[in-house]
């Protein structure tokens, strides 16, 4: 039985999205807590393999965001200690989270995504426009950040420099994407099937980090207000996005609905935000799973993975 392995939290962390991570860790050990579950929170630092010899765990439960959290650097520690973790492997998890390498899975696989393009620090030109093949508006953003860190729309060439300022503050990379006029849709998917969708509605100007944490910003339509036939591909794409990075465990895959109702991927999220107001546990909900229901069967899914 699961109650009887000791359940190890990896939370906290030292990448931007920290104080989410602190907080999906929080929520998780109360609801296992309750449930009667032998849990301890581990703060991952740099001293995490001495902190693993004293406390012993049976099995690793995920909530880092971003960093090496997300990129399969601690998914790989965890192979080479022998010790079960939630989600997806090493190679899923790095390329989920490099957009440029998810993007290229993508398109091998005939998935839509945006047209976009990536450039690099060392090519760029804060102050002249880039050559790019598709107009403004863009979406400029960090080709390895979660949570909507770093990222910016740009609407007229005067918001470029400041928005390339942005995204290479955290990293050497950025990718620039069409900006898809539309809904913004997220399909949640839970050990290989799809649980569901709900469609936000931010108050600011996009679903970005202050809109997706603060509570009252965004309002969350369950199911989302899209035709079924629309719902039905929408969820289709999801779970081929989930499927051609090899991912295990929950995701929550991002998508833009365009006009003409056809959905296009952004990302998807190997580790999705488990707070109070994080889309997973939204979605689940609508498909009568509870929060502790849906940690019981994250959970689960790593002992059909070690099988």
């Amino acid at each position: 039985m699961l109650t009887d392995k000791r359940i190890g939290i990896f939370m906290g962390g030292v990448s931007p999205e920290r104080e989410i991570s602190l907080k999906s860790g929080a929520a998780i050990h109360k609801a296992l807590k309750n449930l009667g579950y032998n849990v301890v929170c581990i703060d991952v630092g740099h001293d995490i393999c001495s902190v693993l010899e004293k406390e012993r765990i049976d099995i690793a439960l995920l909530a880092l965001h971003g960093g090496y959290g997300e990129n399969g650097s601690i998914q790989g520690m965890l192979e080479v200690l022998g010790i079960p973790y939630t989600g997806s492997g090493v190679l899923s998890s790095a390329l989920a989270m490099d957009k440029e390498a998810s993007k290229k899975v993508f398109l091998y696989h005939n998935i839509p995504v945006p047209l976009f393009t990536v450039i690099t620090y060392e090519s760029s030109n804060m102050h002249k426009l880039p050559a790019i093949e598709f107009p403004l508006p863009w979406v400029v953003k960090p080709v390895a950040q979660g949570s909507s860190v770093g990222v910016s729309i740009v609407r007229d060439e005067g918001g470029v420099s400041l928005a390339f300022e942005k995204a290479f503050s955290y990293g050497p990379r950025i990718i620039i994407e069409q900006y898809i006029e539309g809904k913004e849709v997220h399909i949640g998917i839970l050990n290989g099937n799809v649980l569901g969708g709900v469609e936000v509605r931010p108050s600011l100007e996009f679903y970005d980090y202050e809109a997706k944490y603060t509570a009252g910003l965004t309002d969350y339509i369950l199911p989302p207000e899209i035709s079924q036939s629309v719902y039905e591909r929408s969820r289709e794409v999801a779970l081929s996005a989930h499927t051609a990075l090899g991912c295990h465990g929950a995701t929550r895959v991002d998508l833009r609905v365009d006009s003409k109702g056809r959905p296009y991927v952004l990302e998807v999220n190997t580790i999705p935000g488990m707070t109070e107001t994080s889309l997973l546990p939204k979605i689940a909900g609508l498909s009568g799973l509870s929060f502790p229901g849906l940690l019981e069967e994250i959970l689960r899914g790593v002992i059909e993975k070690e099988q």
